[in-house]
């Protein structure tokens, strides 16, 4: 009877410990301390409404947007079914998809290499970044839709252009919502 007791009130103890004091000193080190993104990194226009977040890539489609890379997700991009395609490299549905989009890229600009990353998803198929030389690889696309020259749409670009983490992990990135809504503030 005593180990039960014993059992009884350590389980007590701990779920007030674990299940509601730790959550709780979590949550409100992080509402402090890293405010906006504790709270999923949302980007409002100026009426306040959200728009999108820093953290999960949005599906643009029209000529004078840098589109983002592929999403696996649901019907893309859905938080919700976040995960890749787990497809394997010699599954035909694969194949045939990024056959396809290779295509399409190459009819928006022939005779350059296509950027891995504008066919393939990210293995959470939410990544709101493109590499590099997918930027460039859309420049001149996004430069004629929008009646810029090539020079004004870097110029723009260079400033959301995120380095390696830490300074060594990763790849130098883009944001493409932040690009897309700075795109949107400039003359057409």
């Amino acid at each position: 009877m005593k180990n039960l007791v014993s059992a009884v009130l350590m389980f007590i103890v701990s779920s007030v410990i674990f299940g509601v004091i730790y959550p709780l000193t979590v949550t409100g080190l992080a509402q402090v301390f890293f405010s906006e993104k504790a709270n999923g990194s949302l980007i409002k226009n100026d009426k306040s409404e959200i728009i999108g977040s820093k953290l999960i890539g949005q599906q643009f489609s029209g000529a004078g947007y840098f589109h983002s890379r592929p999403s696996a997700a649901g019907n893309g991009y859905d938080a919700s079914a976040s995960s890749g395609s787990n497809l394997g490299p010699t599954n035909k549905k694969l194949i045939d998809r990024i056959a396809s989009d290779a295509e399409k890229l190459k009819v928006e600009n022939p005779n350059q290499p296509i950027p891995v990353d504008l066919v393939t998803t990210s293995g959470s198929g939410l990544d709101p970044h493109i590499s590099l030389n997918s930027l460039e690889f859309q420049i001149p696309r996004v430069a004629k839709e929008r009646n810029l020259s090539e020079t004004e749409v870097r110029k723009i670009a260079e400033k959301f252009i995120e380095g390696r983490d830490f300074g060594f992990f990763g790849e130098p990135r883009i944001n493409v919502l932040l690009l897309n809504l700075e795109l949107d503030t400039q003359k057409k």
